[in-house]
């Protein structure tokens, strides 16, 4: 059971990344939706699961290794070897470049928040994940391990102090509609983008499984927790007061006026989420492409070095373009794992 909670812990910590606690992506992809936004996390949640579930078992069962491996399992019939090969130097590039993105967002936050150089928040960050790089995969679960229950924790207090401050008689006038494209195509492109992140990491965890019994118990625990905190931000959205398309982080503006004494305690959430997000994929990344220890530590050193040098790269355009985008890429991958039979 300690494995299991390992793994989860790692999942979500993926998963909850700027974009999540910020209340950026909750936002996109499903307040805008309406109420109908909250089937649409449902939705999502649970394909999510079933994502996880397929994946760990195609990453035990044949052993993989590697992001390419993944993929030309998954694609082990197409007819042009070159697409998988484009394929997975696109899924490089995006987890590349969303780790030069959580490295940008911790000193954006730093600067925003605190009033320090946004520059020395992401020196810090970045020479934590080169720390955290040269423990392998154990440094990595045990940070999540430590961090994420917090996180969750402190959502699930958000969650219960907001919600009897939510006016639930006429609920429907505060959740207005203003995304009319498909509510249940939104909540497939946002597993979708997901799954092209959160899969090089399930990769790395792969020595932590045993069975598909824990498979499954790890995908139900990941979804159920993901549904429970997506609609908490849901909810937190709903007192948003002002304009909510001008807010960056429309989660924080509201915490930071209705529980001025929890503000930093969010602060924490949102650094956490990103510093647990940028290991992941530093490490995933790195992990994909690296042939060698040696040739792993000149790259983890190439890609802390170079992320400080674009951290003024802010991460809502990320949200906003880029993440819908590659949940269109991601669409044809998260199609392909669940018809893959193993």
């Amino acid at each position: 059971m300690k494995n299991i909670f390992k793994v989860v812990f790692v999942i979500i910590g993926t998963l909850i990344g700027a974009g999540f606690a910020s209340g950026q992506e909750i936002y996109i992809f499903f307040f805008s939706h309406g109420i109908k936004g909250l089937i649409g996390i449902i939705i999502s949640s649970s394909l999510m699961g079933i994502v996880i579930y397929q994946s760990l078992k195609i990453i035990k069962t044949e052993e993989i290794n590697t992001y390419k491996e993944f993929l030309d399992y998954i694609l082990k019939n197409n007819k042009f070897p070159k697409i998988t090969k484009i394929i997975n130097f696109i899924i490089n590039t995006f987890i590349l470049v969303t780790f030069f993105i959580m490295i940008a967002g911790f000193g954006a936050y730093f600067e925003q928040e605190l009033g320090i150089y946004s520059i020395l928040g992401s020196c810090l960050l970045a020479i934590f994940c080169f720390i955290l790089f040269m423990t392998s995969t154990k440094g990595i679960v045990k940070i999540n391990e430590i961090l994420i229950p917090i996180l969750i924790s402190f959502l699930g207090i958000l969650g219960i102090l907001i919600i009897p401050q939510i006016p639930w008689n006429n609920i429907e006038n505060y959740i207005i509609e203003i995304n009319y494209s498909n509510y249940i195509l939104n909540a497939i492109l946002y597993t979708s983008y997901n799954s092209i992140l959160l899969i090089p990491v399930l990769i790395t965890l792969k020595n932590y499984l045993k069975n598909k019994k824990q498979n499954f118990c790890i995908s139900t625990i990941t979804a159920t927790i993901t549904i429970i905190l997506s609609i908490i931000i849901f909810i937190i959205l709903i007192k948003v007061d002002v304009d909510i398309t001008k807010l960056e982080m429309p989660a924080v503006y509201v915490i930071s006026n209705m529980f001025s004494i929890l503000k930093y305690g969010y602060g924490f959430v949102i650094l956490s989420s990103i510093f647990t997000t940028a290991i992941s994929l530093g490490n995933s990344f790195l992990n994909n492409i690296s042939k060698n220890k040696e040739q792993y530590i000149k790259i983890a050193i190439i890609i802390t070095s170079i992320s400080i040098l674009v951290s003024k790269v802010g991460f809502s355009n990320l949200v906003n373009i880029l993440y819908p985008f590659f949940g269109y890429l991601g669409f044809v991958q998260i199609l392909k794992i669940i018809a893959t039979k193993v």
